[in-house]
């Protein structure tokens, strides 16, 4: 089968408006459910971050109350305790898309902190789109969209319909008056078309070769969409 490139932030924590940092990482579910997707149709999964630090899972995100429960903040844990690849990611830089067939960016509020700033990441992105190959980001993973600076030095995403963490998801959160920028402002502000669907529902949007999800509950869908695309 194919590889996918799955790309997570390197942050461990996210800079609020009033210079705390805030513990952070990449959120839990939004590597698993994904990441046993794409394993159990045969496909390899290669992690890559920002200068090939390992990555911080979010501590909030193996709570039982981000996981329905005790039971499912346990699976979570035990899922990531077996994806070996979150020890040995590459370093952006060293990547080489052909030799994947799709690419996956994951959330959690560290692409806040690094991603959407990282101009190797963003080139990344550049190239990934317009090869036609799926692209598949994910909740607070669109933050990397804006560091995607085309050749007319526009935003390559601009023009896309696509969704992400929402205003008032990231109010609900408790966090949108704490933070220097909010996501779906900045999405808007590049020149994307963003759909808000129900906070904390599932909902994939599909533009071209560009799937994004808006939140963890759309992290599975997000990757049965991308499955489909690779046949």
């Amino acid at each position: 089968m194919s590889k996918i490139l799955f790309v997570l932030t390197g942050a461990d924590h996210w800079t609020l408006a009033d210079g705390t940092e805030h513990p952070s990482g990449f959120w839990a579910e939004e590597a698993v459910a994904p990441y046993e997707a794409f394993t159990a149709a045969g496909h390899e999964v290669v992690v890559a971050t920002p200068g090939g630090v390992v990555p911080t899972v979010d501590r909030a995100s193996l709570a039982p109350e981000a996981n329905g429960g005790q039971e499912g903040a346990d699976r979570v844990a035990n899922a990531l305790a077996s994806f070996t690849g979150l020890q040995r990611p590459l370093a952006l830089s060293d990547v080489k898309l052909d030799e994947y067939a799709a690419v996956f960016y994951a959330g959690g509020h560290g692409p806040m902190e690094d991603l959407a700033v990282d101009a190797e990441s963003g080139r990344l992105l550049v190239r990934a789109l317009a090869s036609g190959r799926p692209l598949g980001v994910v909740c607070h993973g669109p933050a990397a969209l804006l560091a995607a600076r085309g050749e007319d030095g526009g935003n390559a995403f601009a023009g896309y319909r696509l969704t992400g963490f929402t205003n008032a998801e990231e109010a609900q959160a408790g966090l949108a008056d704490k933070a220097k920028w909010l996501l779906q402002d900045r999405l808007v502000e590049i020149g994307a078309e963003f759909e808000e669907g129900e906070p904390w529902a599932p909902n994939v949007v599909v533009d071209r070769n560009l799937v994004t999800g808006q939140n963890p509950a759309s992290s599975a869908p997000l990757a049965a969409e991308l499955l489909k695309r690779l046949g």
